[in-house]
């Protein structure tokens, strides 16, 4: 394990004796010499031969070599720690490599390289993400919950060579249609900022004038049921009941306009109406304003009444579900907004071609 270790450490210090030796040459073929000593060494190792070169001992004894001097009773307890440390740095190493594969495989296949928090994730794509809250308690559960990940990772796997034709997802949705233009699915959150940013760059880009677009209202939730934004189920109950009465499909719908007021306009203190709903209002002020707007929309007292009263209705839970389902089973979405359009599935905010 000595010569192992030794031999990962070196290639750590590599990077800076290259520096090094551009100043000092002699320095740079003394290191290679090492190197390839130790890599001598640990072939041997790596095929089970035994290692004829010693390095393993080289290292040892140099350590120890003054230490035997001063400090003899030392050199059994302190060649004992070596070979721990040794064993130490190997295990880190190989665990390290391990989750950087894991990371690498998670980020290709589900476009974030932490399974259960996509936002973690610095190297994936903007998103607001759908948590997994399960945490371990102890190791047996540590273990299951790491094989899990593996389990979504390569379950993932294929569907970036699938066929991701809109066809196939029975989503239930805001219809903005546009005869003989190609069908987009975007599945987002009222209470999401990426969903918010991405909203106003497929309007500023034409988006919704260049597709078919189903908007699916999704409330992003965890394992217990809790929604992630404060309002957010609220909202999309009254989006699909407004919808389900409605039944326009054009940008003029009201389901569309209380979308585009919640991620494109302000209220009267100059908030982000996104930013009210999420920090400033309880269940019933939001309940409230949705009314103020559904009046300001149109709508008389009675057809608001009614939409009140249908938010809670089986339809619009089967709706929420259905959708729900089709995000984390069919589409294995890991983050909002997620979108299918092009024959792709593209996370994270849209980006204008």
């Amino acid at each position: 394990m000595v010569c192992i270790a030794a031999f990962i450490i070196l290639a750590i210090v590599g990077v800076f004796v290259a520096f090094i030796s551009i100043f000092k040459p002699k320095v740079g073929k003394q290191y290679l010499k090492t190197l390839k000593k130790s890599w001598g060494c640990v072939g041997k190792r790596v095929t089970l031969q035994k290692c004829e070169t010693g390095f393993g001992d080289d290292v040892k004894n140099t350590i120890l070599s003054k230490l035997i001097i001063r400090h003899p009773k030392w050199v059994k307890p302190v060649s004992a720690a070596i070979e721990v440390i040794s064993i130490l740095v190997v295990v880190i190493t190989v665990w390290s490599l391990v989750e950087g594969v894991k990371a690498g495989l998670a980020l290709y296949s589900l476009g974030t390289c932490n399974v259960k928090h996509a936002e973690s994730c610095s190297l994936g794509s903007e998103v607001c993400s759908i948590d997994n809250n399960t945490e371990a308690t102890n190791p047996i559960e540590y273990i299951g919950l790491w094989f899990s990940d593996w389990g979504e990772i390569f379950g993932a796997i294929p569907d970036k060579f699938r066929d991701w034709n809109t066809e196939n997802f029975d989503v239930v949705g805001i219809e903005i249609k546009n005869d003989g233009k190609p069908t987009a699915i975007d599945f987002f959150d009222p209470g999401c900022i990426v969903c918010k940013n991405s909203f106003q760059a497929q309007l500023n880009s034409g988006f919704f004038e260049n597709y078919s677009v189903k908007l699916v209202a999704f409330p992003i939730q965890d394992n217990d049921g809790n929604f992630k934004f404060t309002n957010s189920d609220l909202i999309v109950r009254y989006i699909y009941a407004v919808n389900e009465r409605e039944q326009n499909t054009t940008t003029d719908s009201i389901a569309f306009k209380i979308i585009k007021r919640i991620y494109t306009e302000k209220d009267s203190e100059k908030r982000a109406w996104l930013d009210v709903f999420n920090d400033f209002y309880n269940n019933e002020e939001a309940r409230d304003e949705l009314k103020k707007w559904l009046k300001e929309f149109g709508l008389d007292d009675k057809a608001i009444s009614e939409i009140s009263e249908r938010i809670t209705a089986d339809s619009i839970s089967e709706i929420i579900e259905k959708n729900n389902n089709i995000v984390t089973n069919n589409i294995h979405a890991k983050g909002i907004p997620t979108m299918i359009y092009d024959n792709k599935k593209h996370t994270g905010r849209y980006e204008a071609k």
